[in-house]
């Protein structure tokens, strides 16, 4: 073989290769970006199929740039972490709010639970209020001061508190109440406005609701059930439904 052949059949050296490899990269970085830009308007469950898919697509298998350690999604490591501390944060006030029940001898007339809306505070009508009256007893009132201390604590400073005012089914029978959503609306607004006064919490946290008798929890025809519908209900809302509280400044 000819030197002339030889040197056509050499392949020439390509300077510019690089710049393929980093148009890639740019490509991808861009798509990365607009992904983390958009996932915060997306659900879960729509992100989650644009990481995996993506994911593929970077030749991970499925433990690409979006994925933790573990195998889940960095949003899905924060989330969950997320979710952990809303339950974390709402227990430990659950038990200091229990043990406040319990030294203040309560523990028949209130009750805490952690719901999937928040950590409900529940309060039998009988001790607090007198039949058919939304103002609460005056020897009282220094129960709610108390409690509501413990509610206006740092780490619940961006949670919302909705004060709900719930009656039986039976008919308001004094002209002072139009209905029974009128006298649940106002005791659980008196319970509010006692909070906020002695407790120190900022009012733009709190709102106030009255669902009369439409709201119960145990059967209206016997004489326990209609006990149990009469009451107040604190409730401390988990920060996922702050949405729903928030106004315009």
């Amino acid at each position: 073989m000819s030197r002339r052949n030889k040197k056509h059949e050499e392949e020439p050296e390509n300077h510019e290769r690089w710049l393929l490899s980093y148009a890639d990269f740019i490509t991808l970085l861009m798509i990365f970006f607009i992904i983390m830009y958009s996932m915060s308007e997306m659900d879960k469950s729509k992100y989650n199929e644009l990481a995996s898919a993506f994911s593929v697509e970077m030749g991970g298998g499925g433990t690409g740039i979006l994925k933790g350690g573990n195998g889940t999604t960095d949003t899905e490591t924060s989330v969950a972490d997320k979710v952990v501390t809303e339950e974390q944060k709402q227990e430990e006030v659950k038990e200091s709010i229990d043990a406040y029940i319990d030294t203040s001898e309560l523990n028949d007339s209130v009750t805490t639970s952690i719901e999937e809306r928040g950590l409900v505070l529940s309060f039998n009508d009988a001790l607090f209020f007198d039949s058919g009256n939304a103002e609460i007893k005056v020897d009282q009132i220094e129960k709610f001061a108390d409690i509501g201390e413990l509610l206006n604590q740092p780490a619940l400073k961006d949670s919302f508190i909705r004060v709900e005012g719930y009656t039986d089914s039976v008919p308001v029978s004094n002209p002072q109440y139009k209905s029974n959503w009128d006298l649940s609306a106002l005791r659980a607004s008196n319970v509010a406005q006692i909070i906020i006064k002695d407790s120190g919490i900022d009012p733009k946290r709190v709102s106030v609701v009255g669902y009369g008798e439409y709201r119960p929890k145990a059967d209206n025809k016997t004489k326990e059930g209609r006990l149990e519908n009469r009451r107040v209900d604190i409730l401390i809302l988990n920060s996922e439904y702050n949405d729903t509280e928030q106004t315009t400044q």
